[in-house]
């Protein structure tokens, strides 16, 4: 027994790294997405250009975005409906089940086909239709990390609600409220 509550404490430490790693590479190209304004716009200064310097900041957008995914919700930083939810009542726990059920099987089948996109880019050696001409599979494995990242995530808390009753996720009010089933 003690041993499985060490697993699962270091279960526990692994996910947590993996949300952080997320939050901490979708700032990284939130960075790269300022380099490359600062970097046109001294280009334009001194009467150069950066080609595909726009191409590069949507992809660093879009990296930003899948990988902020897991951290956000792991966090609390999307949108839940709190009210609704205080709303049920009794039934609050089955809604949040229920929700949750239906976020983790949407974000696994939406990294199920981001991880065969990017594959069929790879193999099919798509390009953009920029001056760039990046591989896109490139850009795309942002995508397909940041989806099965998020889909981790929402396995995660759902088993998490499931067997304790609390989904584990952190808000700013989470220290305010008591601890337990809510």
């Amino acid at each position: 027994m003690a041993r499985a509550a060490a697993g699962l404490r270091a279960l526990r430490r692994l996910l947590d790294a993996l949300y952080l790693a997320g939050g901490v590479i979708a700032a990284g190209f939130l960075l790269a997405i300022l380099g490359l304004i600062v970097a046109q716009m001294v280009a334009r200064w001194t009467g150069h250009v950066v080609p595909g310097a726009s191409d590069y900041a949507g992809y660093c957008m879009a990296a930003a975005s899948f990988f902020a995914f897991a951290h956000a919700l792991d966090r609390g930083a999307h949108i839940r409906v709190g009210l609704l939810l205080t709303a049920l009542g009794r039934h609050r726990r089955w809604a949040e089940i229920w929700a949750m059920a239906v976020g983790a099987v949407t974000a696994t089948f939406f990294a199920r086909y981001a991880v065969k996109g990017t594959y069929w880019s790879w193999k099919l050696g798509d390009v953009s239709q920029g001056l760039d001409r990046t591989p896109l599979w490139v850009p795309q494995l942002s995508m397909a990390a940041g989806t099965v990242l998020l889909a981790i995530c929402f396995w995660d808390h759902l088993i998490r609600l499931i067997a304790t009753g609390d989904d584990g996720i952190r808000t700013e009010q989470a220290e305010d409220r008591p601890a337990g089933p809510r």
